[in-house]
């Protein structure tokens, strides 16, 4: 299986990534984290970024706030898939949301919703499960462990106003 790559801007992105982490834990989805800076370490992000195919990366997360080029700055330099996380940390994250979304014809950004790591780790998860079918059905027992947590609380709720 091909790993993911978590890849902060920050390590103030933490909490958000481990939302992630933890969704690739729970499925046995090999990765990798670093903290990589668009603006401080733009040479170090440019070839982990170069480098990732030939390095068994078959998808990678990007989390940072504020300008939030961390993941248009993958993109530039990779095919491979790239999925930004906008970090609130200013302007309730409107600002890196923005960043990150906005990205020029040729170069995509999957982009989730503001501090949505566990929703990025499951996009990855669909990703890498299209060569994947053990990872498929992972998936798949998650979506329908999740439905069942939700039918267990309209059952508990509606029967508390009956």
């Amino acid at each position: 299986m091909k790993k993911a790559a978590v890849i902060m801007g920050s390590d103030s992105d933490l909490p958000v990534a481990e939302k992630a982490i933890d969704v690739f834990r729970s499925l046995d989805v090999p990765f990798e984290v670093h903290v990589y800076s668009a603006h401080r370490t733009p040479q170090a992000a440019a070839a982990f970024a170069a480098g990732a195919k030939a390095n068994g990366f078959g998808v990678i997360i990007c989390f940072a706030g504020m300008a939030a080029h961390l993941a248009g700055a993958f993109a530039a330099n990779t095919t491979l898939p790239v999925i930004g996380v906008p970090v609130k940390s200013s302007f309730d994250g409107l600002d890196a949301l923005l960043a990150t979304v906005q990205m020029p014809s040729g170069i995509p950004v999957a982009t989730v919703a503001v501090n949505g790591g566990k929703n990025a780790a499951i996009l990855a998860c669909q990703i890498l499960a299209t060569a994947d079918e053990t990872l498929a059905e992972k998936l798949a027992a998650l979506r329908l462990a999740d439905e069942q947590a939700v039918l267990e609380k309209d059952k508990r709720i509606s029967a508390s106003y009956e």
